[in-house]
């Protein structure tokens, strides 16, 4: 693995991840010969947003955010000679909230390197639903949504909506896991095709001169066992030239490189574009 550029790793700051130390992590980096890395904590949620995950764990504690960043300056510094650290942050796009989001990154924007974009909450009248947080709540969210084909369409929809947002000057510049609503994808299958909803994205992403995440966490869900996004979607990305780059969406020191053996044997990788980026 050597080269290998990670652009999405948690941390012990995350209340749903494992307690490992930031030094445990890049260290273990380095023995798999990374060359660079973003750690890309859940930013805090919006002050006002109701967690809607049973034990409010969605995201770092905004009293917290603080020390992260303090501590990832200082091992950034310490770590230089050794491999690129960049500080980041994983920001909700949460309908609905784009004005708390850009106020938020306004302020804390300056301290970052880096940044994933993602979809994890999606909006059905008054109230916001967790799509990846368990293969039970998935199927609820179905139930209140009507199908699953409605809980992609709602995903597809909001999804396009964090491109074409306004989140000011600091927005994250990489789209996350674009493909997160398959990883239930075994229990809960669509009944139709969501490719023509994927392909527009593919566009926005072009267009609004975005990254993506190649996330091969989908990789090791039971329900999944396909990198976010899949195969065939990385072959459409690479021909539209649509800068990747490879997130092991680790939550702990073990999950570092997760999923990218096969990520690299895959045949879709005949172009290393995703292990490439610009520092």
């Amino acid at each position: 693995m050597t080269g290998i550029y990670d652009g999405h790793i948690h941390t012990p700051y995350c209340p749903h991840g494992s307690a490992d130390p930031l030094t445990e992590y890049i260290e273990r980096a380095i023995q798999l010969g990374y060359r660079g890395m973003t750690f890309t904590e859940h930013a805090p949620l919006p002050e006002g947003f109701t967690d809607p995950v049973p034990d409010n764990d969605s995201a770092m504690e905004m009293s917290r955010l603080p020390a992260y960043l303090d501590e990832l300056t200082s091992l950034k510094k310490y770590y230089n000679s050794a491999l690129t650290l960049n500080i980041g942050l994983e920001v909700d796009y949460i309908e609905g909230w784009e004005n708390e989001t850009r106020t938020f990154l306004d302020e804390f924007g300056p301290r970052l390197d880096d940044a994933v974009l993602s979809v994890h909450f999606l909006k059905q009248a008054d109230h916001y639903y967790c799509l990846d947080y368990s293969e039970e709540m998935f199927g609820k969210i179905a139930a209140v949504f009507g199908s699953t084909d409605q809980v992609h369409s709602s995903y597809y929809r909001t999804l396009a909506q964090s491109i074409t947002s306004d989140l000011g000057k600091y927005k994250p510049k990489r789209i996350g896991h674009m493909t997160l609503v398959n990883k239930f994808q075994a229990l809960y299958p669509t009944e139709t095709s969501f490719d023509r909803e994927i392909q527009g994205i593919l566009q926005l992403v072009k267009t609004y001169g975005l990254e993506l995440d190649y996330n091969g966490a989908g990789l090791s869900k039971p329900f999944c066992k396909e990198p976010y996004p899949p195969d065939w979607v990385i072959e459409a990305a690479v021909d539209q030239e649509i800068p990747l780059v490879y997130g092991s969406d680790a939550h702990s020191v073990k999950g570092l490189g997760q999923g990218l053996d096969s990520l690299i044997h895959t045949g879709s990788l005949t172009v290393p574009l995703f292990l490439n980026r610009s520092e």
